[in-house]
């Protein structure tokens, strides 16, 4: 079963990387199995040991860490995988470096993306932003609940709804649909992560079983 939280660490140059890889291991002492280390501005050499590290920190739990846009820095680190967004490396291209037990997955904010990246290769299927965020500095247009709806009908891929989902509307969310819901806000900025973190476990476990 696809894990129901994917966790996003947001590493930012004006940050110490410590603090997400603390956070990393305080999320996988709670039970989160994935996570993405999100480095937009680090420069490579930074970003792979970031990554690198995330991953041996969480490795004993069984922790899959993704990393955000670099297909060579995953394959490098050792990663689970990859993911891409609009603007990246198309998904196959990703896949030569990615080479399947490793993840490619793939960020969708409209129906055409979404259409497209289900003839692909994707190992799971991002949309959003399901509602307004304030993680990205140039934010897509919020789809709503909507094209969760729509991604449901249109693949058995798993399917991930980011985008300023809390513990408040993460029931929504996975009731339209999705397999997993990808946070950041709502866990770095909580005072007690792993607590946060068990509210979305257990949110997912109570809304998927009735649901299945």
């Amino acid at each position: 079963m696809f894990p129901a939280l994917y966790a996003i660490l947001d590493v930012r140059p004006s940050q110490s990387p410590e603090a997400a890889i603390h956070l990393a291991s305080r999320l996988a002492s709670a039970g989160v199995t994935l996570m993405q280390v999100r480095a937009k501005n680090l420069a490579p050499a930074k970003y792979f040991e970031v990554s690198r590290r995330a991953i041996e920190t969480t490795s004993r739990y069984g922790v899959r860490i993704v990393v955000n846009d670099r297909p060579d820095v995953a394959a490098i680190a050792g990663a689970a995988g990859v993911h891409v967004g609009q603007e990246d490396l198309p998904v196959e291209a990703a896949r030569e470096t990615c080479k399947a037990p490793l993840w490619v997955g793939v960020s969708t904010h409209n129906v055409a993306q979404l259409e497209a990246a289900c003839t692909t290769s994707a190992d799971y299927i991002a949309v959003g932003p399901v509602f307004a965020t304030q993680s990205k500095e140039n934010p897509d247009p919020v789809v709503g609940l909507e094209l969760v709806r729509r991604a449901r009908a249109a693949t058995q891929k798993p399917i991930v709804a980011i985008g300023g989902i809390t513990v408040d509307t993460a029931a929504a969310v996975f009731a339209a649909g999705a397999d997993s819901v990808a946070v950041i806000n709502d866990i770095t900025r909580a005072n007690d992560p792993e607590k946060r973190a068990a509210q979305y476990l257990e949110i997912a476990n109570r809304v998927l079983s009735a649901h299945n």
